[in-house]
C-alpha cells in the first residue's frame, strides 16, 4: 500500500488549495487517516483525522473552521480542503494512514505508520 499526496502549490493569504491523497495496493482499510504538517524548523504537526469506518471528523483548533478532512465514496481518496490560508500555514504536508490509533491518539503522529511524501504549501502574505 502506497500514499501520495499532491495538490500543494503557491497561493495568496485567504486563498484555497485542496490536497489529495491517493491510495495505492492492495486492499486497504486504516483504522484512520490524518494530515499532518511540518514547517522549516518546526516539529510536524496534526493538522486533520478520520476515522476510516464511521467518517469521525479531527481538527488542530489552528485549522478549525477553515480547513475540511474528507474522502471519496470508493474511500482511497483522502482530501483536505484549505480555505482562507494564512501565511502560518505554509508547511510541507504529509498524510497518513493507522491501523491502530485510538481516538485519543488521533493526534499524534506516532500513531500512523505509513506516510506518503508531501506536499509543499507555500502561502504569501
Amino acid at each position: 500500500v502506497q500514499l501520495q499526496a499532491f495538490g500543494g502549490g503557491l497561493v495568496q493569504a485567504g486563498g484555497s488549495l485542496r490536497l489529495s491523497c491517493t491510495v495505492s495496493g492492495r486492499t486497504f482499510s486504516p483504522n484512520a487517516m490524518g494530515w499532518f504538517r511540518q514547517a522549516p524548523g518546526e516539529a510536524r504537526e496534526f493538522v486533520a483525522a478520520m476515522k476510516w469506518r464511521g467518517g469521525h471528523t479531527y481538527y488542530a483548533d489552528s485549522v478549525k473552521g477553515r480547513i475540511t478532512i474528507s474522502r471519496d465514496d470508493a474511500k482511497t481518496t483522502l482530501y483536505l480542503q484549505m480555505d482562507n490560508l494564512k501565511p502560518e500555514d505554509t508547511a510541507l504536508y504529509y498524510c497518513a494512514s493507522s491501523n491502530g490509533a485510538i481516538t485519543s491518539a488521533i493526534r499524534l503522529s506516532q500513531s500512523y505508520d505509513r506516510w506518503g511524501q508531501g506536499t509543499q504549501v507555500t502561502v504569501s502574505s
